[in-house]
């Protein structure tokens, strides 16, 4: 007991806690699953950061991979948090789905995670640190198959990170690029599903966003390019006249953060819309963000659309919006436990 007590308080002060970065961070387990002849077989534990893989493996020719981003918490009170793990399995389970995968159990989902977490305790960050423990499950086709077809093995591994914030500013606004000549997703594609390809498409605009100056892009719908879709790797929300407005589409992620904003709005008094937003509005609105997992909220003071020369300003001090910055107290309060969890999203594992 001492002896894991030392190596503890060695973790605790080899980082830098509030000023982690968002990036990966060898911790000391990984949980793996192995889906063979139409069954889940038993959780196994490892310390290697590598999966042996076939050359024919499906997740390597056919985009055959699926993941999911969640945190887990460490309160006041020391004990460790994970918020609505119930929607992340379930997205996996839509993304597996959606791609012809064996889907991943609930049960099997929050045994892997739970045992992750707790084997990797020493990585949770403390409480005050604005640090979080990153959980990255993945579902890939490792079966090999040579031709287009869903493969007939499946690995689901769960690895976690300790991160900072998803942007450097942190819950401080960021500049945003209308991107234009690329798409993240087609409307009938893979756009609502949490799979790599995704991601990999929304590098391009990535990466102009960023040589431009930009924190991320923002794309608009690929069939007009007239009204919003993401931002990057997040969803869009807007404040206007005591309403919080979002996009739907055919094309973009159900984010939980988002849908866990949608609530607590109602619970302040807000309207909800949840509808197309045309591009054109943003001149109408109070105030604008990013949502998700790994931003939170991300304040929005500057989108600029770089192919029509058009900028539109927010945030005029400087400060993120009297709503954001409500809306982002208290979800984080409740992910942390420092306020009252009506809604039932926290499981405590520890």
């Amino acid at each position: 007991m001492a002896k894991i007590l030392t190596l503890n308080i060695q973790v605790m002060q080899q980082f830098d806690w509030k000023n982690l970065p968002f990036g990966y961070v060898k911790t000391d387990y990984n949980v793996r699953c192995t889906y063979k002849d139409g069954k889940w077989g038993n959780l196994e534990v490892s310390d290697s950061e590598y999966i042996p893989l076939h050359i024919a493996a499906t997740c390597l020719h056919y985009g055959q991979e699926a993941f999911e981003g969640m945190k887990a918490y460490r309160g006041k009170d020391n004990k460790i948090r994970l918020f609505r793990w119930d929607e992340n399995a379930k997205r996996l389970q839509r993304s597996a789905d959606g791609i012809h995968m064996a889907q991943v159990p609930s049960e099997l989902f929050f045994e892997a995670v739970k045992k992750v977490v707790m084997l990797n305790e020493k990585f949770v960050p403390p409480f005050g640190t604005g640090a979080s423990l990153y959980i990255r499950p993945m579902l890939i086709g490792s079966g090999a198959e040579v031709g287009v077809r869903p493969a007939k093995e499946y690995t689901f591994v769960v690895f976690v990170t300790p991160v900072g914030p998803y942007f450097k500013e942190g819950f401080n606004p960021v500049r945003i690029a209308i991107v234009r000549d690329s798409d993240r997703a087609a409307p009938l594609g893979t756009g609502t599903f949490k799979v790599g390809g995704n991601y990999a498409a929304s590098l391009r605009g990535t990466i102009k966003a960023q040589k431009a100056g930009y924190s991320a892009p923002m794309y608009l719908d690929s069939n007009e390019k007239t009204y919003i879709d993401e931002i990057g790797a997040a969803n869009f929300f807007a404040i206007k006249d005591n309403t919080y407005i979002t996009p739907k589409s055919p094309s973009i992620l159900a984010s939980i953060t988002n849908m866990s904003l949608i609530e607590l709005a109602q619970d302040l008094g807000l309207k909800v819309e949840r509808r197309p937003v045309a591009v054109t509005e943003l001149a109408t609105f109070e105030e604008v963000g990013a949502c998700g997992t790994a931003a939170i909220i991300s304040p929005i003071g500057e989108i600029n659309d770089i192919d029509t020369g058009k900028v539109y300003k927010f945030c005029s001090d400087g400060k993120p919006g009297a709503i954001s910055t409500k809306l982002y107290e208290t979800l984080v309060g409740i992910q942390y436990g420092d306020i009252d969890d009506k809604h039932g999203w926290v499981t405590v594992i520890g």
